[in-house]
């Protein structure tokens, strides 16, 4: 028996009406696997029409502590992200920021 020691989490917002993610999918979705007590973002996806989106904000994510990102997300998207999903990319960050707080009983800063 493996002692699985991460949980998943998985933030939703919508974009503007005329993306094609919205078009395809309804909502755009990141879903994020995360370390117990290291918080280490382990694992990323999203919904994305480009594969080179899921990729980017792959790179954005692995590896950053999943607590502290909010430090620094909305800089980096304005300076590296030009996507018109930047501010779903926010949103969907802080929304499983807050499911993750609310799941492992970590204060929601």
């Amino acid at each position: 028996m493996t002692h699985l020691s991460s949980v998943f989490v998985i933030g939703e917002s919508r974009t503007n009406a005329d993306n094609a993610i919205t078009q395809t999918f309804g909502s755009f979705y990141m879903g994020f696997e995360v370390a117990d007590g290291t918080h280490e973002i382990l694992e990323f996806s999203c919904t994305h029409t480009i594969a080179t989106t899921e990729r980017f904000l792959r790179k954005v994510f692995l590896g950053q502590d999943f607590l502290a990102v909010e430090e620094w997300l909305e800089e980096t998207l304005d300076r590296r992200y030009s996507g018109s999903s930047r501010r779903a990319v926010l949103v969907s960050y802080r929304d499983a920021r807050k499911r993750y707080c609310a799941m492992t009983a970590q204060k929601s800063v």
